[in-house]
C-alpha cells in the first residue's frame, strides 16, 4: 500500500500543535466588527458550508458527534426513539435534553489576519440562515466565489439581560478577489482544514457508557471543547411539554425548531 504522505503531514501537524482546535477555530470577538471571506468547502456536494450535529450537555461532555448522522448505530438516538414511543411528558422532557444541535462550519480567512491561513468559523441556525438568504439574493450571489465574491461583515454583540452574544452578518458592498496572490490562493485553497479531523466521533460503546453514567448520576471528567458550548437555547427547548395537549405534537414542534 502507497504511503499517504497528506495524512503524515496532518499528523506531524497535530503533534506540533499547529492543528490544534484552538489554532483552527476563528470566533468572533464580542463586541468588535470583523470582516471575513469564506471558502467554499471542496468536494461537498456543491454545498459551501458543512454540517454537523452534537449531543450536547450530557454530563460533562456537551460536544459529542452523532454517529447516526453518519450512517452508524447510536445508543443515544436508540434512547430518543425510545422515548419518544413511550409518550409521557416525562419523557418528553428527558428526550428535549438529548436531542442533537446542529452546528454549521464555512472554511474563512479573517481579513487583517491572513497570516494566520484558513479556519473554521462554527455558527448556529440564525447566521446559517443569513448566510444562505445572502447568497440567495441576486444582488450578491456566490459570495465564495475566489474571483468575484464578497467579503462579509461579522458584528458580535451582547447585549444586557441576554446570556449569549449576538452575532449579524452582512455582505459588503462591491465584490473582490479573495486574493491577487496567485501563490497565496493556491496555499490556502489547498490547506482548507479538514472538519473531520477535528472531531471525534466515538464509538457505541463509549457513547453508552457516557449516556448511562449520565442517567445514573455520575458524571465524565474529560475535558470538552470550549466553542461546544456556545450553542444558545432555542425557543422550543425553553417550553414543557405540559404547554403541549398532544405530545407527537411537542416532539413534531421540537424537531422542526431544531431542523430535522
Amino acid at each position: 500500500m502507497a504511503i499517504d504522505f497528506d495524512a503524515i503531514r496532518r499528523k506531524l501537524g497535530q503533534l506540533s500543535g499547529q492543528n490544534s482546535k484552538r489554532n483552527m477555530m476563528w470566533r468572533p470577538p464580542e463586541g468588535e466588527e470583523s470582516t471575513i471571506r469564506i471558502i467554499a468547502f471542496p468536494n461537498n456536494d456543491g454545498q459551501p458550508f458543512k454540517e454537523r450535529w452534537f449531543y450536547y450537555n450530557i454530563g460533562n461532555n456537551p460536544g459529542l458527534l452523532t454517529p447516526h448522522q453518519f450512517g452508524k448505530q447510536d445508543p443515544i438516538q436508540e434512547l430518543i426513539n425510545k422515548l419518544r414511543a413511550d409518550g409521557s411528558k416525562e419523557a418528553y422532557e428527558m428526550a428535549k435534553k438529548l436531542y442533537p444541535k446542529m452546528r454549521t462550519y464555512a472554511a474563512v480567512i479573517v481579513r487583517g489576519e491572513e497570516d494566520k491561513g484558513v479556519r473554521l468559523y462554527a455558527f448556529g441556525k440564525t447566521v446559517y440562515q443569513s448566510l444562505l438568504n445572502i447568497m440567495l439574493d441576486e444582488d450578491y450571489g456566490d459570495i465564495t466565489d475566489i474571483k468575484s465574491g464578497r467579503d462579509i461583515k461579522v458584528i458580535c454583540t451582547k447585549q444586557p439581560g441576554r446570556q449569549w452574544a449576538m452575532t449579524e452578518v452582512r455582505p459588503r458592498g462591491k465584490s473582490t478577489p479573495l486574493t491577487t496572490d496567485k501563490n497565496q490562493l493556491k496555499e490556502w485553497v489547498s490547506k482548507i482544514p479538514d472538519l473531520d479531523d477535528m472531531y471525534e466521533t466515538k464509538s457505541y460503546e463509549e457513547l453508552e457508557k457516557i449516556v448511562n453514567d449520565w442517567l445514573n448520576g455520575e458524571s465524565d471528567e474529560e475535558e470538552v471543547e470550549v466553542e461546544s458550548r456556545t450553542t444558545p437555547t432555542t425557543n422550543t427547548e425553553k417550553k414543557s411539554a405540559k404547554s403541549y395537549k398532544d405530545i407527537d405534537a411537542a416532539f413534531s414542534d421540537l424537531e422542526e425548531d431544531l431542523g430535522f
